[in-house]
């Protein structure tokens, strides 16, 4: 199985803790015979929204891993938990061996430096809002026509179904189907978890 893991620092963290982060993770997955396939350094980032503790920007890193999950990823949770410069982890699973190739080419986010990008980017040249407003007209769901699915570290492919008070439109008005409204539901609660989208508004990481 294909697994990512997000692991969102503390503000206050240094580059040695930064690093020591980045070791503990690797080390992990090395004693578990587990293939890293990505490793990215988003940076640090603002908030979309400040958290509970009064917190308003950290340090994002980000794994790609492929192999056998349970112990693995007990692992990782027990010690991501009690380690002291995590201030939030999301851990998610992508799919089987099978698919590899396409998770590898669609792995573009906008807060990275080395895969920057979104998946709609491909559809260059071409007015995606009018397409958007288009498609839930006829109520044929822009999802399956496009061959794009909801990621949360790609806002640009649900962002558009977030209202200014942060309420997420449902498929009745938007025309995507019922699967495909799972997954941005899915992607939205994800990336609010990691503080890239707020609860409130559509405001977005920055």
């Amino acid at each position: 199985m294909i697994y990512e893991l997000c692991v969102v620092a503390k503000d206050s963290v240094t580059d040695e803790n930064l690093n020591s982060l980045k070791d503990l993770c690797k080390e992990v997955m090395k004693d578990y015979k587990t293939e890293l396939l990505i490793e990215d350094d988003w940076g640090k980032r603002l908030f979309a929204q400040a958290s509970k503790n009064g917190s308003k920007q950290g340090h994002y890193l980000y794994f790609m891993y492929k192999g056998e999950a349970g112990a693995l990823n007990q692992e990782l949770y027990r010690r991501l938990r009690i380690n002291d410069h995590v201030h939030k982890f999301l851990n998610v699973n992508m799919g089987r061996d099978r698919d590899l190739d396409t998770i590898l080419k669609n792995y573009k986010t906008p807060f990275s430096r080395k895969y920057n990008g979104s998946v709609t980017d491909e559809s260059e040249g071409m007015d995606i809002e009018k397409d958007r407003r288009r498609f839930a007209r006829r109520r044929n769901c822009w999802f399956l026509a496009r061959g794009i699915k909801a990621d949360w570290k790609d806002p640009k492919t649900y962002m558009w179904l977030i209202n200014e008070f942060g309420k997420i439109s449902p498929a009745r008005v938007s025309g995507v189907s019922t699967k495909h409204q799972r997954f941005v539901n899915s992607a939205i609660k994800r990336a609010r978890q990691l503080n890239i989208v707020s609860h409130l508004s559509d405001a977005v990481l920055k």
